[in-house]
């Protein structure tokens, strides 16, 4: 039936009950009457992620109504864009898309990538799938959807999964309208309304900004992934062999962001350091605005800028709580777009000047216009951002928190969201993991005069050119 449906116009009325018997009394046809009764009450149910309708789609849509009254499960926003990409069409949306189909008898959020919960609460008598998710990640919440489906007496049927050049077309399509400035600018803060918490990964090169693009890891029939690139002013300086103490002009890192754009589709957080002279942050907002740039993220510090990981080893200068609003308020009135997002970095904490007045800022920076703010900590107990984190909260339960948990590491992600946190940067991780990887292969060479010893640990470049796509793919 998969071969000829489609093709000819012959459909299953019944696929496994084989409704299919000799009419000879008025008894007879009462029972086929009841059955035909029952199939033509079955619930069926199918879900769907995209915000295009192509042709795969409709097909599908059609097979699945000829088996009964169609229930369509449309994926949230938030399971989308952990599992795909950020959604260019939103929840509501892509409901009323589905809704608008003939045929279709009611379309309902599906919260999760996993249908249990929806299969529990519908029970649908058939559930319709391309059978694509046979093998891969999906294996296991087909495993999971087949047992439901089982314990109650539904039953599963898969149809094969389109392939169509024209669908990859579309997708590539979607890709590129996802890396456009005016689009990619304002998805950090449509992320933290769908999700309310995203993670960053730090980026310092194009190869770098492909990684954190496309690493994903399938964990329970989903998918995680970065939602965000951090571009670091510290690994942007060490990439150039120079110290993190802003001598990287803004041009130079400028191009950085250009080279990690140009491949990627990632909402980018920047490290604007301390954003220097306000007239001159002013020019920075507007400059990464035309770039696509989400978010800047500056410090409260005032003169040569050191790093924070020093502490108060070396002297720093916290610029007063007047001269640091009145920066923010300078860079909000620069801004063109309200997708643009400025995040105040507190240093009280490093500086050791306490709680106090690390909230004491926090506020002021709020009423001045931040968007954001972070609180930094070098301690390797969480203690006092925990601390911040309920103290800010008591007063303010809207504004994001910013947190970059380098040396307090061992919280989980779960933790800081539970606690309110609402964005996590892992601010220097892919250059820590480089250095070592890149002096082993040297010493190793050095050491046996041949290259030989020091492949084991190596990547074949077949590999790493796949990370790179072709130009076709950019376009």
């Amino acid at each position: 039936m998969n071969d000829l449906d489609g093709t000819c116009s012959i459909f299953a009325c019944d696929l496994r009950n084989l409704l299919c018997s000799e009419i000879d009394t008025p008894e007879d046809l009462a029972v086929i009457s009841s059955r035909i009764r029952e199939i033509e009450s079955r619930t069926v149910y199918i879900g769907f992620s995209t915000g295009i309708l192509h042709g795969g789609h409709i097909n599908i849509i059609r097979k699945a109504r000829r088996l009964g009254r169609l229930i369509i499960g449309v994926l949230s926003d938030e399971a989308v864009a952990g599992y795909k990409r950020f959604p260019l069409v939103s929840f509501a949306d892509r409901k009323a898309m589905f809704e608008n189909i003939a045929g279709v008898y009611r379309v309902v959020e599906q919260k999760t990538l996993s249908y249990r919960e929806n299969l529990e609460r519908y029970k649908p008598d058939i559930f319709v799938h391309g059978d694509d998710w046979r093998t891969g990640f999906q294996k296991p919440i087909r495993d999971e959807a087949a047992s439901i489906l089982a314990s109650y007496g539904g039953r599963l049927v898969e149809y094969p999964y389109s392939k169509d050049d024209r669908y990859a077309e579309l997708e590539a399509h979607t890709r590129a309208d996802l890396a456009m400035p005016d689009i990619r600018r304002g998805r950090l803060r449509k992320l933290l309304g769908i999700k309310n918490f995203v993670t960053a990964m730090e980026a310092h090169d194009g190869l770098t900004g492909l990684i954190v693009e496309n690493e994903k890891v399938y964990q329970d029939g989903g998918a995680k992934q970065f939602d965000a690139m951090w571009v670091s002013s510290l690994c942007d300086s060490t990439a150039k062999g120079k110290p993190d103490i802003e001598l990287v002009d803004m041009t130079s890192r400028f191009r950085t962001i250009e080279d990690i754009i140009e491949v990627t589709t990632k909402p980018i957080i920047f490290d604007g350091d301390t954003g220097g002279r306000p007239e001159h942050f002013t020019y920075t907002v507007r400059t990464l605005e035309r770039l696509g740039v989400s978010m800047i993220i500056i410090e409260d510090k005032t003169g040569l800028k050191k790093n924070s990981l020093f502490g108060t080893e070396v002297a720093q200068v916290q610029e007063s709580i007047e001269n640091f609003s009145e920066k923010i308020r300078a860079g909000k009135k620069a801004q063109k777009t309200r997708d643009f997002m400025i995040c105040a970095r507190i240093e009280s904490l490093i500086l050791e000047r306490g709680l106090d007045d690390a909230l004491s800022r926090a506020f002021a920076f709020v009423s001045a216009g931040a968007d954001a703010v972070m609180m930094h900590s070098r301690r390797k107990d969480p203690a006092e951002i925990f601390a911040f984190l309920e103290k800010f909260r008591e007063r303010d339960k809207v504004t994001p928190i910013v947190l970059v948990p380098t040396t307090y590491n061992t919280v989980t992600e779960e933790e800081f969201r539970v606690r309110g946190a609402n964005v996590i940067i892992y601010a220097n991780h892919l250059m820590r993991a480089a250095v070592p990887a890149v002096q082993k292969a040297a010493r190793n060479i050095l050491e046996h005069h041949r290259s030989s010893e020091c492949d084991k640990d190596l990547m074949p470049f077949s590999e790493i050119i796949r990370l790179i796509p072709a130009p076709e793919e950019n376009t």
